[in-house]
C-alpha cells in the first residue's frame, strides 16, 4: 500500500515517521508546495517521493490513501477532492471548521464505499485505552462528571482561537470515553493579545445530570494536561505530564443514605484505596497509523472514524458560538429546543426532561 501524506509543516514529518514503519505500507510519498520542506522530508527519510502539486499526486493511481497534515481550512476542499479521487483519507484534527462540511466528508466516505478517519491521537494512548476498558467493564460506575485542563504558554495561532486549537484533543477523548450524545454547549473566553480568544472555558451537559468541562489556555505559566473523571465507583485522575503513573484510580465517593424527605438524607463519604494501573509505553501515533491501514485492509470503520470527527466539530462549533454570544447555551439535541434551553435560568444546569 502507497500512502501520500500532504503538508509538512509541524506534525506531518510524524506522521511520515509512523506510516514508514507500519507494516503494510510499502511507500510514503510527501505532497507539499513549499521547496525547503520537501528537500528536509527527502535528507531525513530515506527513500522516500516528493511531489509538489496535490492534484497531480490524486492522479496517481498507485497512492491508495492519502493523509492530510493541512491547514484546517483547507481540510474539507482537499478532503472532498481525494475522496472524490477515490482515495482513503487520514485527516488531522479537528476534521472541519464547520459540521456541514464534516457532515459532507462523512457523506462522500460512505458513498465511495471509503475510510475516511480523522487523528484524534489521545484516544490511542494507552492511557485512555486503559480508562476505556475500565467504564465498559463496569469498575469506574455510572459517570458524574468529565473535567479537563488543557493549558500552557504559546503557542497562539494566527487563523483560529485557544478552542479549536486545544479543545479537540479532549472533547475527542470525551467523546471516546462517554459514547453519547450531547444535549448542550457554553463557553465564555477572553482575548488579551490580539482578536482571538487565547483562554476559554467550555461546558457541555448531557441527559442524566451528567457535565463535562473544558479549561483551555495559551497564557499559563505552566502547562498542565489533566483529566479528572467522577464515577459512582470509582474517580479516575489523567495526568498526560507523568512519566510514569498517567493514570490514578480512586476508591471515593459519595453515599447517600436515606431518601425518604430532605431532613432524612445523609451524606456519608467513602475513602478507599488509591492504585496506578500498568500502562504500557506505546506511541499512540504509531498505534493511530496502524489502525488506519488495518481499517482500509479489513474493510472496517476506523476507532476514530469520520462521525467521531463530525462529533467533536459539532461541540466546537457551538462552544465558537456560544462565546461570541457572551455564554449562551447553544442547544444540541432535538429532545431539548433552544427555546426550552433559553427559558432555563443561567445560574442552574437542570435541563428540562428529555424522553
Amino acid at each position: 500500500m502507497k500512502i501520500a501524506v500532504a503538508g509538512l509543516g509541524y506534525w506531518g514529518p510524524n506522521l511520515v515517521r509512523n506510516f514508514l514503519a507500519t507494516e503494510g505500507v510499502d511507500q510514503v510519498l510527501c505532497c507539499d508546495t513549499n521547496a525547503q520542506r520537501l528537500e528536509s522530508v527527502k535528507r531525513r527519510f530515506y527513500g522516500v517521493e516528493t511531489m509538489n502539486s496535490f492534484d497531480d499526486m490524486l492522479k496517481r493511481s498507485d497512492v491508495d490513501a492519502v493523509v492530510l497534515a493541512t491547514p484546517v481550512s483547507t481540510h474539507h476542499p482537499l478532503g472532498m477532492k481525494a475522496l472524490r479521487a477515490g482515495k482513503h483519507l487520514l485527516v488531522e484534527k479537528p476534521l472541519t471548521l464547520k459540521t456541514s462540511h464534516a457532515d459532507e466528508l462523512v457523506q462522500c466516505a460512505d458513498k465511495g464505499n471509503l475510510r475516511l478517519m480523522v487523528d484524534h491521537t489521545f484516544v490511542y494512548t494507552s492511557a485512555v485505552r486503559t480508562i476505556k476498558m475500565s467504564l465498559e467493564k463496569g469498575d469506574i460506575g455510572d459517570v458524574l462528571y468529565f473535567d479537563s485542563v488543557r493549558v500552557n504558554l504559546g503557542l497562539f495561532q494566527h487563523d483560529t482561537n485557544v478552542i479549536w486549537d486545544l479543545a479537540p484533543h479532549d472533547i475527542s477523548i470525551m467523546d471516546y470515553l462517554l459514547a453519547r450524545a450531547p444535549l448542550a454547549v457554553s463557553a465564555v473566553g477572553s482575548k488579551h493579545f490580539n482578536d482571538r480568544e487565547d483562554m476559554a472555558y467550555i461546558t457541555v451537559l448531557f441527559p442524566d445530570n451528567v457535565i463535562a468541562h473544558f479549561h483551555v489556555n495559551w497564557i499559563s505559566p505552566v502547562k498542565i494536561r489533566k483529566i479528572l473523571i467522577g464515577g459512582t465507583k470509582l474517580m479516575v485522575v489523567y495526568d498526560d505530564m507523568e512519566p510514569s503513573e498517567k493514570i490514578k484510580m480512586y476508591d471515593k465517593g459519595v453515599d447517600i443514605k436515606g431518601k425518604d424527605s430532605i431532613y432524612q438524607v445523609l451524606v456519608q463519604y467513602r475513602t478507599g484505596n488509591m492504585w496506578a494501573p500498568n500502562v504500557p509505553q506505546t506511541e499512540a501515533l504509531m498505534l493511530m497509523a496502524r489502525e488506519f491501514i488495518d481499517s482500509i485492509k479489513e474493510g472496517r470503520k476506523p476507532l476514530s472514524d469520520g462521525v467521531s470527527g463530525f462529533n467533536v466539530v459539532r461541540v466546537l462549533e457551538a462552544a465558537d458560538r456560544s462565546l461570541k454570544a457572551g455564554g449562551k447555551r447553544i442547544s444540541l439535541s432535538d429532545e431539548v429546543t433552544q427555546d426550552e434551553l433559553d427559558q432555563v435560568p443561567v445560574p442552574g444546569m437542570t435541563l428540562p426532561a428529555t424522553a
